[in-house]
């Protein structure tokens, strides 16, 4: 028997809201608007889905069309992010509004679901307990990708049934999205492919996708704990905190909670890579901020760290780069390196090393969450200063499957709804996409957009792909112009800013906040 807290049974029956022109879905259709070209080696690659026209949603002047009943399947794929079961649940009711004998059904276990043909129905008593709520345990997930023959084939055969399939993930899974999209039209199955822009990373973005889902959530959960930690700080005021933060490529995540919460220094991977500091240079930055605050009788701080910014930094670039290319063929030997990357190598601590020949995930990116680059810095750093207290900590898992801010309890519902009109209205191989996020939900305006304008063609397992290209962040964009401004202030003062826990009820500036690096886009 389940049990729930106060605050969970209480969110069950939070009421999400939806743009206005989702509101009566039965009476709306698709617009066709300008075409969104792909390169010429992505329309070599997609023959059938290159080069579609972006839609958005319009009202239906002649009244609700007359609808056929469906069967739509839906996937959770990759890492956990908060609120994709209201993406689920905005999926269902859409579907129902839609016509009352749509079907859902959600695979299990991740994309692998897909390959083996494991789902279940989803219904209104299947999917009670799971509103506004957080994790992905309704259906599990995974980071299978589907590439090879057999998983094509397996993927055909459990979806041949179908008339609709919703894939929620990243930029790796909607690449997926796009590849299913493709092989079924050439296999002639009749399920139309739709991607929900998910990754708390914040690096799934462009000019048609605000933000992914979850990043909201997320950085309120880091927020509070590193509030948490510069109160502890500034009591004590005797240790120097080195936070590392999710975000495997992008720092999103650190410019935002440096943006929220003012810890001392912020360290950026974009920033390092641009002014392409060595490990070294990194530390001794460090260092002299750090001496700097000591000066003025402050032996304590916070520091923040993106987890990837080990994969920025130059000589560490290179020395990941040749270890891919050769696990990637199965062997790893030292005399193998390069003279250059056997010196970095070998200048990292031995914990470090083996954390860097750990195996890689399924899409051939080494796992920088289980590189413990916090230590690593705060050892170096220790080494230059003679003596340095320091406390360490990891942010990652903590904010996967925290229950869902408003919005992105909101955000979610409506992106749900769009995955269904897309398919009810036939197109596939596209990404539901929603704006306007700096305004109030009913102003939101909701469109479609090919994968495949997104795709580009990267080197991946040593070969070429076709993947969506991670957005990184922006050294020219307001976000971090804005961080930029305060910096100096914040390495030799104490600013620091508490959040507190993710607001849900009370005042409206508190619970329908917005991720700061969306109203400063906005500025």
């Amino acid at each position: 028997m389940q049990e729930f807290s106060p605050l969970q049974e209480k969110r069950l029956h939070y009421s999400t809201e939806l743009p206005k022109v989702l509101q009566n879905i039965r009476k709306v259709t698709l617009k066709y608007g300008k075409g969104a070209p792909s390169s010429k080696e992505v329309k070599a690659l997609f023959p059938k889905t290159h080069s579609q026209k972006i839609v958005e949603v319009v009202a239906q002047k002649t009244g609700a069309f007359r609808r056929k009943a469906m069967r739509v399947g839906v996937v959770f794929s990759g890492g956990q992010a908060p609120g994709g079961h209201n993406v689920v649940t905005g999926l269902f009711d859409a579907l129902k509004e839609l016509h009352k004998e749509n079907r859902l059904f959600g695979f299990l276990g991740g994309p692998s679901g897909i390959v083996s043909d494991k789902k279940i129905e989803l219904t209104l008593d299947t999917l009670k307990n799971y509103r506004n709520q957080g994790g992905f345990d309704l259906l599990g997930s995974g980071r299978t990708k589907i590439e090879t023959l057999q998983q094509l084939q397996g993927a055909c055969k459990s979806c041949k049934d179908l008339q609709g399939l919703v894939i929620i993930g990243g930029d790796d899974s909607n690449t997926n999205a796009a590849l299913l999209a493709e092989h079924f039209l050439q296999e002639n199955i009749d399920a139309k492919v739709v991607g929900i822009p998910k990754t708390i990373d914040g690096d799934l973005k462009n000019e048609h996708i605000e933000i992914p889902f979850g990043f909201d959530t997320a950085c309120k959960v880091y927020a509070e704990l590193i509030g948490n930690i510069e109160r502890d700080a500034l009591s004590s005021k005797k240790y120097t905190h080195f936070i590392r933060l999710m975000g495997r490529s992008a720092s999103h995540i650190t410019l935002e909670c440096a943006l929220t919460s003012y810890p001392n220094i912020a360290l950026f991977s974009e920033e390092v890579a641009s002014k392409k500091m060595t490990l070294d240079t990194v530390a001794s930055y460090l260092a002299e901020k750090i001496q700097k605050r000591r000066g003025r009788q402050k032996e304590y701080g916070v520091i923040l760290i993106p987890e990837g910014l080990i994969e920025f930094i130059p000589e560490v670039k290179t020395l990941i780069s040749e270890l891919n290319a050769l696990l990637a063929k199965g062997s790893f030997a030292f005399a193998q390196l390069s003279n250059a990357s056997q010196r970095c190598y070998q200048s990292l601590p031995e914990g470090i090393q083996k954390q860097l020949l750990l195996d890689r995930d399924p899409h051939g990116n080494v796992q920088v969450s289980k590189i413990e680059t916090e230590k690593l810095l705060a050892e170096m750093v220790r080494k230059k200063l003679g003596t340095l207290s320091t406390v360490e900590h990891f942010f990652g898992y903590e904010g996967r499957s925290a229950l869902p801010s408003n919005f992105d309890a909101n955000y979610c519902y409506a992106l749900g709804y769009m995955g269904a009109l897309l398919i009810q209205e036939g197109v596939t191989g596209y990404i539901a996409c929603i704006g306007n996020l700096h305004k109030k939900i009913t102003e939101w305006k909701v469109k479609g957009v090919p994968l495949t304008s997104m795709l580009h063609i990267e080197s991946r397992h040593g070969k070429d792909k076709a993947v969506i290209k991670k957005a990184l962040v922006d050294l020219k964009g307001a976000p971090f112009a804005a961080f930029k401004m305060i910096r100096s202030k914040l390495e030799i003062e104490d600013h620091y800013r508490y959040m507190g826990p993710i607001q849900y009820y009370g005042s409206s500036d508190l619970v329908n906040s917005v991720p700061l690096s969306i109203l400063y886009n906005y500025k």
